[in-house]
Order: structure tokens, then sequence, then C-alpha cells
């Protein structure tokens, strides 16, 4: 258990640094960043894949319509999410970042109610009410909706209830998005590479190196979670997965120092307490029901 929560909050401290990384590619745009992102991730992904001789599902894989479909869909949704991290990242709103993935758990449970019927339990309602209390005070203290933290939370929730019914593991599912994604990403590229545009082939040693980085930096946190995940204990999970959210906020506020108001930290308050009872009753329901599960052992 202990390499499963050590591999796991690896994966979110990655992930909760990746405001740093983004940051040094502000002078990039975002939807080249996007496009490296894509293309390296490719790469990277291949040769582990290669490496782990784990290819003997691509065939069937590339030769199903259904699976085509729903790794298509996933591919866009996963897509629209990294760009819009990125472009909120070097557009100076790392804090609506974060408010995307403080709220991502709670929409992902209002999703599966609405599309997987699946039921909520009193304290879920209760936490989504108060999720949904904060972003509208935020929205009206703003003036404006903080659309980049909704859709970071709707495209990943969208994403991970397409997950669920996908038939292919971590790995493959990620080689699968990225080789759907990467001639809309080579595309662009060279776009951009006929435009004079293309700020990589301007673009400093350094910076041109962070951007083939892209490849193992997205690809590393993703194999040391589907790692890690399948050891540890869901609530344990459910704990660990707000270390990203966390870092995220505290480098906006404190590292790229973004305005952050009174009027706004009320609307945060309002979310982390959302957060605070929906952890705290996750715990509670997982220990139920393994005491339930001894019981019964015991009964046996």
């Amino acid at each position: 258990m202990f390499y499963g929560i050590f591999c796991t909050f690896a994966a979110y401290i990655l992930w909760g640094l990746f405001p740093f990384y983004f940051h040094a590619l502000a002078n990039i745009g975002a939807m080249e960043i996007l496009a490296h992102r894509v293309v390296w991730s490719l790469l990277f992904i291949a040769l582990v894949i290669l490496v782990m001789r784990r290819t003997a599902w691509l065939k069937d894989a590339l030769t199903s319509p259904r699976i085509l479909l729903i790794f298509t869909a996933s591919a866009l949704l996963v897509g629209a999410n990294w760009g819009t991290y990125v472009y909120a990242i070097v557009t100076d709103r790392t804090i609506e970042a974060s408010l995307g993935y403080f709220i991502n758990p709670l929409v992902s449970i209002l999703l599966s109610a609405v599309f997987l019927r699946e039921k909520l339990r009193a304290a879920q309602k209760i936490a989504v009410g108060l999720a949904a209390a904060g972003v509208l005070w935020i929205s009206w203290v703003k003036g404006v909706p903080p659309f980049l933290g909704l859709a970071l939370a709707f495209t990943f929730g969208v994403y991970g209830l397409i997950r669920k019914i996908a038939p292919l593991g971590s790995i493959e599912g990620l080689t699968l998005e990225s080789l759907i994604l990467t001639p809309i990403a080579l595309l662009w590229l060279g776009y951009l590479g006929s435009t004079g545009e293309l700020a990589f082939a301007d673009a400093s040693g350094t910076t041109q190196l962070l951007l083939i980085a892209a490849g193992p930096i997205t690809a590393i946190p993703l194999l040391l979670f589907a790692s890690g995940v399948r050891s540890i204990p869901y609530s344990t999970s459910a704990i660990i997965q707000y270390v990203s959210p966390s870092m995220v906020f505290l480098i906006g506020v404190f590292a790229f120092n973004e305005p952050f108001t009174l009027e706004m930290l009320i609307g945060f308050l309002f979310i982390w307490s959302a957060v605070a009872l929906f952890l705290g009753e996750t715990v509670l329901m997982q220990r139920r029901l393994r005491l339930e599960a001894r019981k019964k052992a015991d009964e046996v």
C-alpha cells in the first residue's frame, strides 16, 4: 500500500508543479504548446509501450469503429482540457485553473447522477450545492463566470465519464488519444511554420528542450497514477487528488502574485467547504463499507 500511496502522491505533486512549467513557456502561444504536448507525448508513450511490449492491442483498436469513436471523443475532450489549462496558466489565470480541479470531482458526481443514474447521497447533494454557490458568488463578484475553471471541470468530468466505458487501459488509452490528436497537432505546427509564426523555430535551445520535454512531463505522472491508484483505497485517492489543485492555487497566489480578493476568498470558502464535506463523507462511507464486508466475512 505504501508503494501505491507514494506513486499516487508523486503523480499529484508533479501535476501540481505544472504551472511552473507552462509559465516558463508563456512566450509561446497556448495552441502551439498544446500541439507540442500532443506530438511529444505520442513519441514518448510509443517508446514506453514498445519497451514494455504492450502493442498487441493496437491492431484491434485501430480496426474497431466502436473503440475509435469512443477514443476520438475522449481525445477531443482531453485535448480541450489540456489546451484550456495551458491557456489559463500563460494568461495568468492560475487561480481560476485551480478552481476547476477543486470542483472537478463534484462535477463528476453530478454527471454520474445525470448520465449513469447513480443516486446522490444527501452529503453529496449538499457538497454539489455548496460548490455551485461558490461558483455563482465568484461569478457575481467578478461580473463574469469563471469560464476557464468550469471548462476544465466539465471537460475532464465528461472525459472521465467516457473513459469509464472505454475498453482500453490508461497507457493504451493515452497512446490512442495521442495518436488521434497528433495529425491535428502536426497540421497546426505545419500551418504555423508556413506562415513564419512557429515559435519553436526561433526559440532558444532551453525553450526548445522544454517543449520537447512535454512528452515525458505529460506521460510520467499518468504512468505513476496508473501504477499507484490500483493498490490504494478509493477514499485515500480521493484525499490525495486535492494535493494538485491546492498547489496550483498556492502557486497562483504566492509565486505568480495573481490578484485574490476577499470577495473571491468567500467564494473559495464555499468550494473548500464542499470539498471537505465530500472528502469526509467519502472516508466515512468507505469505512462503513469495509466494516460491513468484514462483518459478513466473520458471519460466514
